[in-house]
């Protein structure tokens, strides 16, 4: 049919062919030059490429719990996220981004306040608490008058117990969840899509601006095997994939129905973990306790309307979720917040390097550990920055030979950056518990 509309096509732009344009001669004579005809193939310019998402753009965060680095489109062999992997190539795709830490109530506390975990005011204990005087960034999205909401589906996210919930109008978790603090026993993605789904089409929600949180707890700790879904073998790591593949359904189809929705095209979504998952790497299964690689880099996929989809291979820090969501929404940045806003990479601006801090502040189960990434290069500080090694993360990703064997004025440069970034750090002590593990004597910190 396109072809066959060329010839009407071309007898249009001749005048239809009935009445041919008059001969030189014939026009009509005028004073002054002869105006300058358009050229008949002239198109309209295109449309200038948008540099911000839309005034009314809404933002929708889905953080998946323990979803590691290496998923198919960073080069894991076995197809475990066909969804994800098609939405990071519509994406910008952040390829070196990082969690603050390396469990969930310090690496979301973190992402809510934009600020490390050590410098967040909190009690001690491993399942932390954060008191209403820490700032996080919901709060400003509610006193601009969008709408904040969220749903959870693990124990720890009950409505004032971690104070996470400060700043959201709607803060609701699953029902009928069994919390066992040792492990977690629900699966819980099907009926996080169905309460996600609930929620986003309530008349409060879609009548006005809105950032939705939801966080899908699969595929954490126990890789149940689910329906439909073949087991890829009997190792952790297979059953893990099986749960990766399941949620990436869940995940997959939200995403799927929010693009369907009237406000879908003017929703940007973000898509990240909260931190990784070991499987002996280092001799540790599952995670928190120290910071190795594959405890803390973490997917992270952002598609925002008009964003042209890329890779960036900057290293980033989930301190600049914060920052990246007040602009969004176009709101001017919290002086708090240490991170930066990320829209105008996602734009097409350079992605200029930049070192990236993971921090576990000690609690009552774990002890301090803290790594600055200045570009391929990593130092971690053990205890209280009494020890400290440092890899090569191209020549060595598995982190298995320390530069203080190999490369002693690498090493040494790497620990001086280390020690200028923690002398910005405000260190802040932690209340409410009087056993801190690790923590030398006379000192709760």
């Amino acid at each position: 049919m396109r072809f066959a509309l060329l010839p009407l096509l071309a007898s249009l732009a001749l005048g239809c062919g009935k009445n041919p344009p008059p001969a030189a001669a014939e026009r009509p004579t005028h004073d002054g030059p002869e105006p300058l005809a358009a050229p008949v193939d002239a198109a309209p310019p295109p449309p200038a490429a948008p540099t911000r998402p839309p005034p009314d753009a809404n933002v929708l965060l889905l953080s998946i719990d323990s979803l590691r680095a290496d998923m198919p489109w960073a080069g894991y062999p076995r197809p475990i996220a066909p969804q994800l992997t098609a939405l990071e190539a519509q994406a910008v795709s952040y390829t070196n981004a990082y969690a603050l830490s390396s469990y969930t109530s310090q690496s979301v506390g973190g992402l809510l306040a934009g600020r490390l975990p050590s410098e967040l005011p909190r009690d001690g204990y491993f399942f932390g608490t954060y008191p209403t005087r820490v700032l996080m960034f919901p709060e400003r999205l509610q006193a601009a008058g969008i709408r904040t909401l969220a749903v959870h589906a693990h124990g720890y996210f009950r409505p004032r117990r971690a104070g996470l919930d400060q700043g959201f109008d709607q803060w609701a978790l699953l029902p009928n969840l069994r919390w066992d603090a040792t492990t977690d026993v629900e699966i819980t993605g099907e009926r996080m899509l169905e309460a996600a789904r609930r929620v986003l089409s309530d008349p409060r929600t879609t009548g006005q601006r809105f950032f939705a949180w939801f966080h899908f707890m699969d595929p954490h700790d126990q890789y149940r095997a689910h329906p439909g879904i073949p087991p890829y073998g009997p190792t952790l790591r297979d059953r893990y994939d099986g749960e990766v593949t399941y949620v990436d359904r869940q995940v997959g189809a939200l995403v799927s129905w929010v693009r369907e929705q009237p406000w879908g095209a003017r929703t940007v979504v973000i898509v990240t973990a909260d931190h990784g998952e070991g499987f002996g790497e280092h001799g540790e299964y599952r995670h928190g306790f120290e910071v190795w690689q594959e405890l803390v880099r973490v997917p992270w996929i952002i598609l925002a309307p008009g964003a042209p989809a890329r890779r960036i291979a900057a290293n980033r820090s989930h301190l600049d979720l914060a920052p990246t969501v007040l602009d969004l929404f176009g709101l001017p940045p919290e002086p708090t917040f240490t991170g930066r806003s990320l829209v105008p990479e996602l734009y097409g601006a350079a992605a200029e390097a930049r070192d990236v801090l993971v921090d576990l502040a000690r609690t009552s189960d774990n002890d301090r550990r803290r790594a600055l990434i200045h570009d391929h290069y990593k130092v971690t500080a053990y205890g209280d920055d009494h020890r400290f090694e440092a890899w090569d993360l191209t020549a060595d990703p598995g982190e298995r030979t320390s530069l203080a064997r190999t490369d002693r004025p690498t090493f040494q440069g790497l620990v001086a950056r280390y020690r200028a970034a923690q002398a910005a750090i405000t260190e802040v002590h932690p209340v409410g518990c009087r056993n801190l593990h690790g923590a030398p004597p006379g000192r709760g910190w």
